[in-house]
């Protein structure tokens, strides 16, 4: 059975990005994020993350 939010799961493990990181810049827990993958996120929260995986990303990458 296919979880809530995979693309969003293999997004941030394909970049290289980890909840934690995510959790920080959006100003909430771990577990937070933790529980909002649980169910299925509307589109806009979905795209505010995949972009903030991006940043995390392209700033690790950028400062090795």
């Amino acid at each position: 059975m296919k979880k809530a939010n995979q693309d969003i799961r293999d997004y941030a493990a394909q970049k290289g990005g980890y909840f934690w990181e995510i959790a920080m810049q959006l100003g909430i827990s771990e577990p937070t994020i933790t529980r909002w993958m649980r169910v299925e996120l509307p589109e806009d929260k979905r795209r505010e993350i995949r972009q903030i995986i991006d940043k995390i990303t392209d700033s690790k990458s950028s400062n090795p």
